[in-house]
């Protein structure tokens, strides 16, 4: 029932009846009103003009036997009449039933009708009398009381009554009409109204399921239009805003994945902040940046830096840009934050980091650099001067000091080439310029030809050289033979100058499982442990392991460490003060 009273069939169905059945009660309310009014004065009419005739009637007849025919024959069946003398005798009575006494005396005893026999005008009036079918039962009279004349003088009454039932009765007739038209309006209105509203809500109602299909993500739902009405153009515009709705999600959620796949690709980090500073939106460099604040300030309110917080207050208080270069928990940091509008109003702020810890290491590493190739240069430059000052200016007096000093003079300007070239293939490796010629190359040959180059030199240091390749096996590796070589040479070279008289060095190798491991061991020095971090660095000596005396660039293990992972692999070094080094290198490689 309430599905009923709350679906427009039910409303629009109470509308038209309570609209109907309001017009049918003004209807009838007027069409009674008018109905008793006009029956009133017609009987009211009839009357007087009954009691004019009779009062014409008795005036102009001596014999009143005569003027009693005349006047029976001149009232209706249902009309009866009494005439009275002045003093208010009766004298006549016509069309009385049982109770025509009973009535007359009620006539002739009612004060207002009696004022017919003191003033020369009728008087009309409504009572009840009762009934000419039932003496116990009253019942509506109109009555008329015309005065009599004798001459000019007055000397009686005529009193004309008729019953109303018959106008009771017409207007009951009416009245059942009206309820019965009202009731077969009442039907009709219900079979129109539901007949109508259902060719309404039919439409209305797929226009529903298909919204509830819209709002569900079922964009493809269209709603038939075979109607040419106000519904069938709303049937059309809901179509049209469903594959609308669906064209602009479609763009929203490329622009969206669009958006996500950037700020997913960005390696620097983006945050994006409410206007209360809480946080609403991260890309994964962020999320790394955010967890490690929180690690280092879990004993401190907040998960973002004060000085990020404070730069957010002034961008959302000052709705300006900011931009700052920070150093944070050991990192630094160059950080643009813009403020982000609804309108007019600021609804927040967006912050990016970009990372410039590399930069400020490359930007030292750079000055070191500098300033290490120019302490490295000053050296021999200076000894080349000297030496070759004392020979312009003749203070070498004998033939054998001249030779040392042109010795000096040969191993500083060489010294100071494999420098130069050190550092210009250092340059190239690490800026990638150096192209590597990789080629399969059976690796237990390699190893054993360049630690054979190195034979007589360990043989003249006094130094035991041992080669073990049986590792290698038949392996054959893809890579660039001669800058390999270049390695092994540099860590043959390095463990044999760094290696007592009466000590040894170890060339092992071995290919397994796709890895190429390449180690060179030696019973020299060793390394301080604090010192082995720095080993690959460009220009690093460690005082005791690698002096200037030893004819070192400091460039060659940086390049040996450029080289190996250039090719993918990389290198390590273990050792220990006063009992060696191992310098082992490796290499992934694709097995056939």
């Amino acid at each position: 029932m309430n599905r009923i009273w709350n679906s427009i069939v039910g409303k629009l169905w109470a509308t038209i009846l309570l609209l109907v059945s309001f017009v049918l009660f003004i209807v009838s309310v007027l069409l009674l009103e008018f109905l008793g009014n006009f029956y009133g004065n017609q009987a009211e009419n009839a009357l007087r003009q009954q009691a004019v005739t009779i009062s014409k009637i008795v005036d102009q007849h001596e014999d009143p036997t005569t003027s009693i025919y005349v006047i029976d024959d001149l009232l209706g069946e249902d009309t009866s009449a009494v005439i009275a003398d002045s003093q208010g005798e009766v004298i006549s009575a016509f069309h009385e039933e049982d109770n025509g006494g009973e009535i007359r005396e009620i006539l002739l005893e009612d004060k207002e009708l009696s004022r017919v026999f003191l003033e020369d005008s009728p008087v009309v009036k409504e009572m009840n009398l009762p009934s000419a079918e039932d003496s116990d039962r009253m019942e509506t009279f109109s009555i008329l009381a015309a005065p009599l004349h004798e001459g000019d003088e007055l000397n009686g009454a005529v009193f004309v009554y008729q019953s109303m039932q018959a106008v009771h009765d017409t207007i009951r007739q009416t009245t059942y009409i009206v309820l019965l038209s009202a009731f077969i309006a009442f039907v009709l209105t219900t079979f129109f109204a539901f007949f109508l509203s259902s060719r309404i809500t039919s439409p209305l109602r797929k226009l529903k399921e298909a919204a509830n299909s819209l709002a569900e993500g079922r964009y493809d739902t269209e709603v038939p239009t075979p109607q040419h009405d106000e519904i069938g153009d709303l049937a059309v515009a809901f179509n049209k805003m469903g594959k609308q709705v669906k064209h602009n999600l479609e763009v929203i959620g490329q622009e969206k994945e669009q958006l996500q796949n950037i700020l997913t690709s960005m390696t620097d980090a983006v945050i994006s902040f409410n206007r209360d500073r809480s946080i609403l939106l991260t890309n994964p460099p962020a999320d790394r940046l955010l967890r490690k604040w929180r690690d280092a300030r879990k004993d401190q309110e907040g998960d973002i830096p004060d000085e990020i917080t404070g730069m957010l207050n002034h961008v959302v208080m000052y709705s300006e840009e900011v931009e700052d270069e920070l150093a944070l928990d050991g990192q630094y940091f160059d950080i643009t934050i813009s403020p982000l509008y609804s309108g007019s109003y600021i609804r927040g702020a967006v912050a990016v980091f970009r990372d410039m810890t590399e930069q400020h290491r490359l930007d030292k590493v750079r000055t070191d650099f500098l300033a290490n190739i120019s302490h490295e240069l000053r050296t021999p430059i200076s000894m080349l001067v000297g030496y070759s000052e004392a020979l312009s200016d003749g203070i070498v007096e004998t033939e054998e000091d001249r030779e040392e000093m042109m010795k000096i003079i040969r191993d500083e300007a060489m010294r100071m080439g494999r420098l130069v070239n050190d550092t210009l293939d250092l340059t190239r490796l690490e800026s990638g310029y150096m192209r590597l010629y990789k080629e399969p190359v059976a690796v237990r040959p390699m190893v054993e030809r360049i630690a054979s180059k190195f034979v007589q030199k360990a043989k003249d240091a006094d130094i035991s050289l041992h080669v073990d390749s049986a590792g290698a096996g038949e392996a054959i590796v893809e890579l660039d033979e001669d800058r390999i070589e270049q390695v092994m040479t540099n860590l043959i070279d390095n463990a044999i100058r760094h290696t007592p008289s009466g000590g040894s060095v170890e060339v092992r190798s071995s290919a397994s499982d796709g890895l190429l491991e390449v180690a060179v061991a030696d019973t020299g020095s060793g390394i301080a442990e604090e010192d082995l971090t720095y080993v690959f660095e460009r220009f690093y000596k460690a005082d005791k392991a690698r002096t200037r005396g030893k004819g070192g660039t400091g460039l060659g293990l940086a390049i040996a460490k450029n080289i190996v992972e250039s090719h993918g692999g990389w290198i390590r070094a273990e050792s220990s003060l006063g009992e060696g080094t191992t310098m082992t290198f490796s290499i992934p490689y694709e097995e056939h």
